[in-house]
């Protein structure tokens, strides 16, 4: 029995190092709506351009779905606000002195794969909300609609520094609603 400790402590730490090692894949649900955000290029100035423009649409979004509980009431949140938000983010141009084109779309886009947080999401088709901000070939801004994950993470930044103990069991009882 004191040999086979050993043996089982030393597969144990294995285990442990290889999971740590393993890329994780996070599969977002079939039924879920994302926005993404593709600058003009990488240059400094779109790169805020486009910080500017998601700031002033995740505001809209937020206000506008916060109550929504399905995907198909999201859809038709998204689909009659449109003008709403093309204005959103002509605003958002003209208080950066920017005369930068743009393009919104509604519907299935092309989304690249994403690691964030040590998580790889797999890219595919979405359904999506995208905006193309100038030729759009500068590195993109994405994140899901619904499930609300996006306003989910902004909460979850402000209370990092709080350390709020509810706030991870919410996430958590998000996620097993609309993920598991």
């Amino acid at each position: 029995m004191k040999k086979l400790i050993p043996f089982i402590l030393a597969s144990l730490m294995l285990i442990t190092v290889s999971n740590n090692y393993k890329e994780n894949y996070y599969i977002i649900p079939d039924e879920s709506i994302r926005i993404r955000i593709i600058p003009n290029s990488n240059n400094v100035n779109d790169q805020y351009l486009k910080k500017q423009v998601k700031t002033n649409l995740e505001l809209d979004l937020a206000e506008d779905l916060k109550n929504s509980k399905t995907i198909e009431t999201s859809r038709q949140i998204i689909k009659t606000n449109l003008n709403k938000y093309e204005q959103t983010i002509k605003q958002a141009l003209k208080n950066e002195h920017s005369n930068q084109k743009f393009n919104i779309d509604y519907g299935y886009h092309h989304f690249p794969e994403k690691t964030y947080k040590g998580v790889k999401y797999k890219e595919g088709e979405y359904e999506s909300l995208l905006v193309t901000l100038g030729k759009g070939e500068g590195d993109n801004w994405w994140c899901v609609l619904f499930p609300p994950i996006c306003s989910l993470e902004e909460d979850e930044e402000s209370s990092n520094n709080n350390k709020n103990t509810e706030y991870s069991l919410f996430i958590k009882e998000i996620f097993d609603k609309y993920i598991r």
